[in-house]
C-alpha cells in the first residue's frame, strides 16, 4: 500500500486489489446492517441483535471488527434514545417510540469496513424523525462534497452547517476517521469546523463519516460500564455512519445498504 503523508499524517492510498477487498468488505456491512435494521423491532433485545449480528458475519464468513478491539464484548454498539456511541447491547426490550442506533464494522479479506444506521422502533415522534432525517441529510451532503482535491474541513462544515441550521447539536467529542487494514486510522474526520484545515483527499483514501448529533445539549457522560456515553441532559441522539472510497470521479459508497 502507498501512502499520502501530509501534516505528521500517514494515510494510506489503496490500489486497485487493496480497493476490491474494501468493496467487497463493505458490501457485506452494508447488508448485515440492513437485515439488522429489519430485524429491530419493538419487543426485541438489544443483545438479540448482537446475536443476529454475529449470526451473519458466520454467515458471509467476515470477523468482527469491534469485538475484543480495546476490551469491547460485542459485535455491534446498540444505543437507544440518549444513548450516544459505544453501547454495550444489553437485555434492553425495544418499545414503540425509542430510536435505535446500530453501529457495526466487519473485516474481510484484510481491510476493515464501518457503518452506523439509526432506525425509529413503532411509531416513533416527529421530532425524533426529524432528528434522523437531518443526520441522514448530513452524511448524504458530505459524501456528495468529498472529492479529490477537497480538505477535511470542508466536509465538515457541510455537516456542521446543516445539523446547526435545524437546531440540533454536534457532539464534538465524537468524530469520523480514516479506515482501511486497521478500523480506525488517519485522518481523523469531525463532524464541525476544525482549526485545522485538514488533509487533501486524495483519490485511493478510504473514510468513515459519522455526523453524530443531539437534540439537546452537546455534552456526554460516560456510564459506569466505561463503555456507554450518553447525553449529559438525556436527549435523543442519532449516528449515522458510511464508510467511503475517494475515486477519481469523486466518491464512492462502500457500505450502500440493498434498497
Amino acid at each position: 500500500m502507498k501512502f499520502w503523508e501530509e501534516d505528521g499524517l500517514k494515510i494510506g492510498i489503496k490500489d486497485s486489489d487493496e480497493m476490491a477487498a474494501m468493496r467487497e468488505s463493505g458490501k457485506i456491512l452494508g447488508e448485515i446492517l440492513f437485515e439488522l435494521g429489519k430485524f429491530s423491532r419493538e419487543g426485541v433485545r438489544c443483545d438479540e441483535i448482537n446475536d443476529k449480528a454475529e449470526d451473519l458475519m458466520r454467515q458471509y464468513k467476515v470477523i468482527p471488527s469491534f469485538k475484543g478491539y480495546q476490551g469491547f464484548p460485542a459485535a455491534i454498539c446498540a444505543c437507544t434514545n440518549e444513548q450516544v456511541v459505544h453501547g454495550i447491547p444489553s437485555p434492553y426490550q425495544l418499545k414503540n417510540g425509542d430510536i435505535l442506533s446500530i453501529d457495526c464494522g466487519v473485516y474481510h479479506r484484510g481491510f476493515h469496513s464501518d457503518s452506523a444506521i439509526t432506525v425509529g422502533i413503532g411509531k416513533i415522534s416527529e421530532d425524533a424523525q426529524k432528528l434522523i432525517n437531518t443526520a441522514e441529510k448530513a452524511l448524504q451532503r458530505a459524501i456528495e462534497t468529498a472529492r479529490p482535491g477537497v480538505r477535511i474541513r470542508t466536509i465538515s462544515s457541510v455537516i456542521q452547517d446543516i445539523v446547526e441550521k435545524k437546531g440540533y447539536s454536534i457532539i464534538h467529542d465524537l468524530t469520523g476517521h480514516g479506515i482501511g487494514k486497521n478500523i480506525h486510522e488517519d485522518p481523523i474526520v469531525p463532524n464541525f469546523r476544525d482549526s485545522e484545515p485538514g488533509p487533501i483527499l486524495q483519490p485511493g483514501m478510504t473514510i468513515a463519516i459519522e455526523p453524530i448529533i443531539s437534540m439537546g445539549s452537546p455534552r456526554i457522560k460516560l456510564l459506569r460500564d466505561g463503555w456507554t456515553y450518553v447525553t449529559v441532559d438525556r436527549s435523543l441522539s442519532v449516528q449515522v455512519e458510511h464508510t467511503i472510497a475517494i475515486t477519481e470521479k469523486g466518491t464512492e459508497i462502500l457500505t450502500k445498504r440493498p434498497h
